[in-house]
């Protein structure tokens, strides 16, 4: 586990490790992590877009929106989670174990949200005391690999298009899970620029979805052209 990552309260750090498909089969287990998980993910959102005014007074609007998504992907997110030893501690039930969750981006993903989260409350609500750790965890991550991923994700370059399109206000992305299992769920997710429906697509996770959906959108683009 990470130097700095220290709860006073372990039972908060018990459920952020808590997958659904654990707490589905011990049913004396705390409340899984999902709520966390979304709590999270506002937090990195926020502190992140912190961060990057913070340490790039140079960096422009349209910049500093393309480096966010590329530095709380899930790639990037599920690769922080191993580097604070979170896959070893992850509480998955067994199916999602033999499926391999402990090496799943999605779950990986999911899980560092959630610490996040309850890393946030376990501090007394307060960003002073939990930006050192997120701030070493994004300064750890290579300049270069910031901007090429940024480059590269299609969520990115749809953005892109709507801002030189005269938008001003950006994409949204409305993201439902429709099936699949505890530990293999689908998501479907709709993108709209304003009230116009732009694309959909599917995934095992809403960061997959909402990836599908802006390669949707994009493909409608260059069509259109």
């Amino acid at each position: 586990m990470h130097k700095l990552l220290i709860f006073n309260d372990e039972k908060l750090l018990h459920q952020a490790l808590t997958h659904r498909s654990y707490r589905n089969e011990h049913f004396r287990a705390v409340s899984d992590n999902e709520r966390l998980e979304f709590f999270g993910d506002a937090i990195l959102s926020f502190v992140s877009g912190e961060y990057l005014y913070q340490r790039h007074p140079e960096m422009g609007e349209g910049e500093m929106t393309r480096r966010r998504i590329a530095m709380v992907d899930e790639e990037q997110l599920a690769k922080f989670a191993i580097e604070m030893e979170l896959d070893s501690k992850m509480l998955l039930g067994r199916g999602a174990r033999l499926d391999g969750g402990s090496l799943n981006p999605n779950l990986l993903s999911s899980t560092f949200e959630a610490v996040v989260g309850a890393y946030y409350l376990d501090k007394g609500c307060d960003f002073e005391n939990i930006r050192p750790l997120i701030y070493e965890l994004f300064d750890s991550v290579h300049p270069e690999v910031k901007i090429v991923r940024s480059e590269l994700d299609p969520k990115n370059q749809f953005q892109v298009f709507v801002q030189k399109d005269g938008h001003t206000t950006p994409p949204k992305y409305i993201t439902e899970k429709k099936g699949g299992s505890d530990h293999s769920p689908e998501f479907v997710s709709k993108v709209y620029v304003g009230d116009k429906f732009c694309g959909e697509g599917t995934g095992r996770s809403k960061k997959d979805a909402e990836k599908q959906a802006a390669e949707s959108a994009l493909a409608k683009l260059k069509k259109g052209r």
